[in-house]
């Protein structure tokens, strides 16, 4: 099998698609779209390194690293990937892995650092042993927690998998908004629809917590703007607002990708806290991906009790880093 540098995010971007469909991370933040639109926003002072492996059938395995230094890393950041990894063809790690480190010593780099894993990827499986077996240290510990729920078939099913306690709060939080206000939500897709609209996310985003606003960068900014516009045109992007009395007064920014919908951020008006506006909003892009057939709700990153309250089950995400004794 041969080893080819990656220099581009279209030289192979068919058969990057072909190999993500079928790798055990298939993930929203492996695309090669998103890593395009983070590079051109983050990637002005660092180096591509990264590179593909071929088998005879096509493209086997993709590591998309950056050289900072002389340490190796993902594409991307954990302040806007909230999933990362290498793509590998089931049967072909132990040649990948092996690849990667020879990769590693190629470069003349000391470390490796890889973060938000998934608890159930293939790296954490192989790559320590190999490490290990060319002489470098690993470690590896829990960097963060993702959440999100298998949907059922109904609405009301989904209620019944709901502890007593948040089944009666949603229900109710539901009729004191029903009853006090005129409201309604609504979400688009279309890419110039979704691009007029970005600054109001933003906005709702920034007065929803301080931490939120101080995120907000313009460099993040920017970020949010291209990659929306390049998801909607890949149509994998929805856009959620909740308005009373015709002001928007919370949002959501999701994703429908691999059966999944994918809950990347929201913001609501402090000043509509009492309607619970942003909970609910949540749960009405949850009720549309239930009705939609979608099979899977993911909450993504962070450990915010919202979660929990809309049936979220955590698991662990980590970090590792490969580095020479």
């Amino acid at each position: 099998m041969s080893t080819t540098p990656l220099t581009s995010f279209r030289e192979i971007q068919t058969e990057w698609e072909n190999l993500l469909s079928v790798s055990p991370v298939n993930s929203l933040f492996l695309t090669p779209q998103w890593q395009e639109v983070w590079w051109e926003t983050f990637g002005d002072d660092r180096g591509m390194a990264g590179f593909y492996v071929r088998s005879p059938d096509g493209v086997a395995g993709i590591a998309s690293l950056v050289r900072e230094g002389d340490t190796l890393s993902f594409v991307g950041n954990q302040d806007t990937f909230d999933y990362n990894d290498f793509m590998v063809s089931p049967g072909f790690e132990d040649i990948f892995f092996h690849s990667l480190l020879h990769c590693l010593e190629d470069q003349r780099c000391n470390a490796l650092e890889l973060f938000s894993l998934v608890e159930s990827s293939p790296t954490l499986t192989y790559l320590p042993d190999a490490a290990r077996k060319h002489g470098y240290q690993v470690e590896v510990e829990q960097e963060d927690v993702t959440s999100g729920i298998g949907l059922p078939e109904t609405w009301d099913e989904y209620l019944s998998v709901l502890s007593k306690k948040d089944r009666h709060e949603l229900r109710r939080k539901f009729r004191r908004l029903e009853s006090s206000t005129e409201w309604r939500w609504y979400g688009i897709s279309e890419p110039d629809e979704v691009a007029a609209r970005v600054d109001d996310f933003i906005s709702l985003m920034r007065q929803s917590r301080q931490d939120k606003d101080e995120y907000m960068t313009p460099k993040r900014e920017q970020f949010f703007h291209h990659m929306a516009r390049r998801m909607a045109e890949e149509g994998l992007l929805r856009l959620f607002f909740m308005e009373i009395d015709n002001q928007p007064v919370a949002t959501s920014l999701c994703f429908d990708y691999a059966s999944s919908r994918l809950l990347y951020n929201s913001g609501y008006n402090p000043e509509y806290g009492y309607y619970s506006v942003g909970l609910l909003l949540n749960a009405l892009c949850l009720k549309e991906a239930i009705e939609q057939k979608i099979g899977y709700f993911d909450f993504l990153r962070g450990s915010e009790s919202y979660k929990k309250d809309l049936g979220g089950q955590q698991r662990n995400l980590y970090q590792m880093v490969v580095k020479r004794n």
